[in-house]
């Protein structure tokens, strides 16, 4: 069945009124066009903390949007569209994301699968996590927020088991060659004069390595002519890269996803880590970026002790992708380490 305005609004009402839970929240706003949308989605801004605005279009798409420029989904599925609904309203209401899923249980346990998975469809049962988020990938989060060690932390890899050669990377990007083939480690940058050298120059250095699959390269600035060998750069055969980006002084963070020579973004462009808040999922609803959707969800349910969005963010990209960094290697200054040339 197509929908239109009429039909949402009715089926809202139903379901509405068959779940105590669901009384008195309204079916939210609702937009017959894109122009319209910006007036409804400025005034849910002011009034109602950004709240869910929806536009049903002519073929029966239902867009959900938060604010006039970000949208969140898109469906023609009439029972995702009332789930979708219930989950913001609930949301709201709710302490946090436990909460949330308990009470959707209530509702319909369908829907408390559908939100405990992240997504869409019903995942069944997802194991928890049952280790320490901070051991893992998560535990660089913070300080990378203040822009240490670096604030760049990059991430390549190739086709199965064929691994990007870390040092071939580093030495690509400008790492002086002597310490390369030296192996030099961070342990011996900041044995000279007691680390002051290390701490002068540390804005013109790079950690680099292998971790979980991946290559990994951190960094500040890189030496003028970085990649300009873009043949050598294929000759790695990188197939896919990840860069995480801080710049503290203008409070941006962004993600950056590259698979097979385009980028995976929902065509949203840039990514910024800002959008998640706590309890909603940051990328568009059954979209390229689900995965993330999935694992935020996860990390929320798994570690509620956890209140840094961003240390959540870190661990589901663990999860996820199976990014990681050598917590032990950078504590015990084992990491290879290089000044740019």
């Amino acid at each position: 069945m197509k929908i239109t305005e009429r039909t949402l609004a009715e089926a809202w009402q139903r379901t509405a009124a068959g779940h105590d839970l669901l009384h008195g929240a309204a079916l939210p706003p609702v937009a017959r066009s894109d122009d319209a949308l910006e007036e409804l989605a400025e005034h849910a801004e002011e009034v109602a903390d950004g709240g869910l605005c929806l536009v049903v279009d002519e073929d029966g798409t239902v867009r959900g949007h938060h604010g006039p420029y970000r949208q969140v989904f898109a469906t023609r599925d009439l029972g995702q569209v009332l789930y979708l609904i219930a989950e913001d309203a609930v949301l709201r209401s709710a302490g946090g994301p436990g909460e949330a899923a308990g009470a959707l249980d209530r509702i319909d346990p369908v829907w408390g699968r559908r939100f405990r998975g992240g997504g869409l469809d019903d995942p069944g049962t997802v194991g928890a996590c049952g280790r320490d988020p901070l051991e893992g990938f998560a535990w660089i989060a913070r300080s990378w927020r203040e822009q240490a060690p670096y604030t760049t932390l990059a991430f390549f890899r190739a086709a199965p088991g064929e691994p990007v050669d870390a040092e071939r990377l580093a030495l690509l990007y400008g790492a002086d060659p002597a310490q390369v083939a030296a192996g030099t480690r961070l342990k011996d940058l900041t044995a000279v004069d007691g680390g002051r050298t290390y701490a002068d120059r540390q804005w013109e250095s790079c950690w680099f390595g292998q971790a979980g699959g991946w290559t990994y390269l951190l960094h500040h600035d890189t030496p003028p002519g970085a990649f300009a060998d873009k043949e050598a750069y294929r000759a790695l055969g990188i197939t896919e890269s990840v860069r995480l980006s801080a710049t503290t002084a203008k409070a941006i963070y962004t993600f950056d996803h590259d698979r097979d020579g385009r980028r995976v973004d929902d065509g949203l462009g840039m990514l910024e880590l800002i959008w998640y808040e706590r309890g909603r999922a940051p990328y568009p609803r059954g979209g390229e970026l689900d995965h993330l959707n999935r694992a935020i969800r996860r990390a929320e349910l798994d570690h509620p002790e956890l209140t840094d969005t961003y240390a959540l963010y870190f661990h589901a990209l663990e999860t996820s992708l199976g990014l990681r960094l050598p917590r032990r290697d950078v504590v015990e200054g084992e990491i290879r380490a290089a000044y740019w040339a």
